[in-house]
C-alpha cells in the first residue's frame, strides 16, 4: 500500500467514526487526492464527490468563487482555498470539504509565490474554517503528491481533532 492509500484509508476510517461524508476542490493537484480516496474499496461510504477546478472560470462557476477574491488575492491564497471549500460543501451532501489550489510549477512562479506555494482550506458544518500555505520542493509530480499527502494528512488531524474536543 502506498502512501496515499494508507493516508486515505486513515482518512476514511475517522470520516467513518463520525458518520461524515467529505468533498474536495482540487485545482493543481488535478484529482489527484479524490483519485487517492476513491481507490480504497467502500470510500463511496464517507466519500461524496470532487471537483477538479483547474481554471478561475471553473472556480467561478463550479464552486461560487468570487471574481472579487480572484483579482485581489489570486487563485493561489488561502483566501481563494477557503471560497472553494466553501463552494464544494455547499454544492454536496458532505459535513467536510478539503480545499487544495497551488503552483506545481515547472513555470507559473514568481517571487511572492514561488512553484512549490500550495494553499489548503478545511471547513464542515461542525469544523472552522482552517487554512495554511505549504511551500513544498521537488518537481511538478513531488509537489502534487505532498500536497495530496498533505490534504489527507491535515483533513484526518482535523477530524481526530474535532473527535477529541466533543
Amino acid at each position: 500500500m502506498d502512501n496515499h492509500s494508507t493516508l486515505a484509508t486513515a482518512l476514511g476510517h475517522a470520516l467513518k467514526q463520525r458518520g461524515y461524508l467529505l468533498t474536495l476542490a482540487e485545482s493543481c493537484t488535478g484529482g489527484m487526492a479524490a483519485q487517492a480516496i476513491t481507490s480504497i474499496a467502500g470510500s463511496s461510504a464517507w466519500f461524496d464527490r470532487g471537483f477538479v477546478t483547474y481554471s478561475n472560470t471553473a472556480k467561478i462557476e463550479m464552486l461560487n468563487v468570487s471574481n472579487t477574491t480572484l483579482e485581489a488575492y489570486g487563485a493561489v491564497s488561502e483566501q481563494t482555498a477557503a471560497e472553494m471549500a466553501i463552494g464544494a460543501l455547499n454544492n454536496s451532501h458532505a459535513q467536510i470539504a478539503g480545499s487544495i489550489t497551488g503552483i506545481a510549477g515547472p513555470s507559473g512562479g514568481s517571487v511572492e509565490k514561488p512553484v512549490g506555494t500550495v494553499c489548503f482550506a478545511l471547513v464542515g458544518t461542525h469544523l472552522p474554517m482552517f487554512t495554511c500555505t505549504q511551500r513544498f520542493a521537488g518537481d511538478r509530480t513531488a509537489i502534487r503528491q505532498q500536497s495530496t499527502a498533505f490534504m489527507l494528512t491535515k483533513l484526518s488531524e482535523q477530524l481526530n481533532l474535532l473527535t477529541r474536543l466533543t
